[in-house]
C-alpha cells in the first residue's frame, strides 16, 4: 500500500511526537519528518519532499501564510493543512488564499483529524464544520475575487461529487441519483453533505441556484 508521505511542522514537543506516533500508526501514513521552531522550515520541508505538510498555526517566528505560498510555489505537489485551537476568521482567510488545502481544529476527535488527511490526499479542500457557513463563504469570496474565476475553479470537488451536482441541478432525487450512478443511495447522501459543506450551502434547491449562476 501507498502511504501518505506527512512532515509535521509543530512547535510544541510534545504535541509533535504525539502526532507523528499516531499518524505512523496507520497503515496509511508515515510521517517522513518533523519540525519544531528555530529552524529552516522551507529548506527542511524541500528536503523531506512530502505529499501533506501538517503546519501549526500557533508559531509566532514566522508568518504562516508567507510559509505556506513559498512552499506552494517552490513545491505545487506538496499539500499543506493547518492545525490550531480557535483560529480567527482573518488567519483562515490568509491561509486559504496562500494556497493551504485545508484545516484541522486540535481539538478534532482521531476520527476527524485522519480522515481531513486523507480528504486532502485525495485532492478535496476541507475545513471543519464549525468553520463552514458565513466563514467559508467569505473566504471563497475573497479568493474568488483574487482569482478572477468561477466559484467552480475555487473549490476542488471530485469527479463523482461533480456528476452529482449536475443530477441535483436536474432535479434528480438521492434514490434516482443513485440508480443512475449505479451507487447506494447513502452513498449518494454522504456526496451531497460534503457538496453542501464545501459549498457552504443548505438545501438541494441552492446547489441548483448554484449550479445555474456557474452556467449563466
Amino acid at each position: 500500500m501507498k502511504k501518505i508521505r506527512i512532515l509535521v511542522i509543530e512547535d510544541n514537543r510534545v504535541l509533535r511526537d504525539g502526532i507523528a506516533t499516531m499518524l505512523n500508526e496507520q497503515t496509511d501514513m508515515h510521517v517522513i519528518a518533523t519540525i519544531g521552531s528555530g529552524n529552516n522550515i522551507l529548506l527542511k520541508a524541500s528536503q523531506a519532499n512530502p505529499e501533506i505538510i501538517l503546519m501549526d498555526l500557533s508559531f509566532t517566528s514566522f508568518k504562516e501564510s508567507s510559509v505556506v505560498e513559498s512552499i506552494r510555489n517552490k513545491m505545487p505537489d506538496t499539500k499543506v493543512v493547518g492545525m490550531g485551537f480557535v483560529p480567527t476568521q482573518s488567519d483562515i482567510v490568509e491561509f486559504v488564499e496562500a494556497g493551504a488545502s485545508g484545516f484541522i481544529l486540535k481539538s478534532a476527535t482521531v476520527k476527524e483529524f485522519l480522515g481531513t488527511i486523507r480528504s486532502v490526499a485525495q485532492g478535496e479542500k476541507i475545513l471543519p464544520p464549525s468553520l463552514t457557513g458565513s466563514l467559508f463563504t467569505h473566504v471563497l469570496e475573497i479568493a474568488l475575487k483574487k482569482k478572477k474565476g468561477k466559484l467552480s475553479n475555487v473549490v476542488q470537488m471530485t469527479k463523482r461529487e461533480r456528476e452529482i451536482i449536475i443530477l441535483i441541478s436536474d432535479g434528480l432525487s438521492n434514490k434516482e441519483i443513485a440508480q443512475q450512478l449505479a451507487i447506494a443511495t447513502h452513498t449518494v447522501k454522504s456526496h451531497v453533505h460534503n457538496i453542501m459543506e464545501k459549498l457552504a450551502l443548505h438545501t438541494r434547491l441552492q446547489i441548483a441556484k448554484f449550479i445555474h449562476e456557474e452556467n449563466s
